[in-house]
């Protein structure tokens, strides 16, 4: 995962307890079991809008050595043709693939970020309100970024649901 912190969100049933960082958010889950064993305690990452289970055992200790550079070799198949056109490239096929991908990167960013909000928001609604009434209405007002529409329709819904969708929808 990037550099950034990830950032996650407690539900007890409908109700949102806790936002904020992982280690936040743990102690939150642990002051809830604690009060309530019963709790129906759920976690979900932020940036993903998916449900995710926390990791409640101490941290380990750091690892001695050499810390990891975060380079990963990975598979590519392309044709004889985009190998050659790679070769032909400064720097060779790694350097050529690296430009190409940061050049996507920048010229892509607003639909990116608006596709993984939307996933984001839908995500969370299908744990959440996947049964709820006008669920697929609403799954359509998410989708064609009708925020107007989404926010109707997600009315009747449990006021913590409904604000989780609307901010995911939003990218707060």
């Amino acid at each position: 995962m990037d550099d950034e912190i990830r950032r996650l969100v407690l539900f007890d049933g409908p109700d949102r307890i806790a936002k904020g960082s992982e280690a936040v958010v743990s102690a939150a889950f642990q002051t809830a079991l604690s009060a309530s064993p019963q709790a129906a305690l759920r976690v979900f990452d932020l940036q993903t809008g998916r449900a995710v289970d926390l990791d409640l055992r101490p941290a380990p200790p750091p690892r001695r050595g050499r810390p990891r550079l975060g380079v990963a070799a990975r598979e590519v198949t392309l044709l004889p043709r985009h190998w050659d056109w790679l070769a032909a490239q400064p720097g060779g096929a790694s350097a050529a693939l690296r430009r190409l991908v940061e050049q996507a990167r920048k010229t892509g960013v607003d639909d990116d970020a608006r596709r993984r909000r939307t996933d984001a928001a839908y995500g969370f609604m299908v744990e959440m309100a996947g049964d709820a009434p006008g669920f697929e209405e609403a799954s359509r007002a998410l989708f064609s970024g009708d925020r107007d529409r989404l926010a109707a329709l997600i009315t009747p819904w449990p006021s913590d649901i409904q604000a989780q969708i609307l901010e995911l929808f939003d990218g707060e």
